[in-house]
């Protein structure tokens, strides 16, 4: 996975989350290669009918139940954005090292906002679940932190301010440069934020695809 860096325009990840897979072949047609789901079956659907050059990132809630189907059935799996937990970084390492996998990129997922509703470590947790897999899990790279927005799909600039203060704790911790580790914070809603705010990574679907159906969803 292309790493982006403080003098390049952050990675848009095209989320395609109930979309068919026509329409990301048009995103795809048009130059774009990373695409992100939240649903593993989801994904898994729409991976065979993607060209193998594309870059998925998993950025819903994972189980570790799923952990092999989603790394058997996706093995251009790029990121995965919503590590948040020890548990799931050790299934994750060890399901990587037993397929013979490059070691996958991840995020830890820090809940900025507090809701308890929202996945993700509180950000006084965020260096413990980082240094544990940057130091225990071998089938794993720590490439970032990632944050989900408000219930409106948008968040307050505190919340891009608190991830970034996380990521400059753990780097400072770990010895790592902050131009290394991503900060993955964004949506349709609140983008334009959170790239002011140093994003490098966002996750835009509804403004690249149209708006989702979230009625008959349900």
């Amino acid at each position: 996975m292309k790493q982006c860096n403080r003098t390049e325009a952050p990675r848009i990840v095209a989320v395609g989350k109930w979309k068919p897979a026509e329409l990301l072949k048009e995103a795809y047609d048009a130059g774009h290669r990373d695409f992100g789901e939240n649903y593993v079956q989801e994904v898994a659907e729409k991976a065979p009918q993607m060209p193998k050059d594309v870059n998925w990132h998993f950025i819903g809630h994972l189980q570790s139940n799923k952990v092999k189907s989603l790394l058997e059935d996706v093995p251009n799996l790029a990121c995965l954005e919503t590590v948040d937990s020890e548990k799931l970084a050790n299934k994750l390492s060890t399901q990587v090292e037993s397929l013979g996998r490059d070691p996958l990129s991840v995020y830890v997922q820090v809940n900025t906002s507090g809701e308890e509703t929202k996945f993700g470590v509180e950000p006084d947790k965020a260096l413990d679940l980082a240094r544990h897999i940057h130091e225990e899990c071998k089938g794993l790279r720590f490439a970032g932190l990632m944050t989900i927005g408000m219930p409106d799909y948008t968040s307050k600039p505190e919340n891009f301010e608190c991830l970034t203060r996380c990521r400059e704790e753990v780097c400072g911790a770990l010895g790592l440069n902050t131009s290394d580790i991503e900060l993955s914070m964004g949506m349709s809603g609140d983008y334009e934020s959170a790239v002011k705010m140093g994003s490098t990574n966002i996750r835009v679907g509804s403004t690249i695809f149209g708006a989702r159906d979230y009625e008959n969803k349900r």
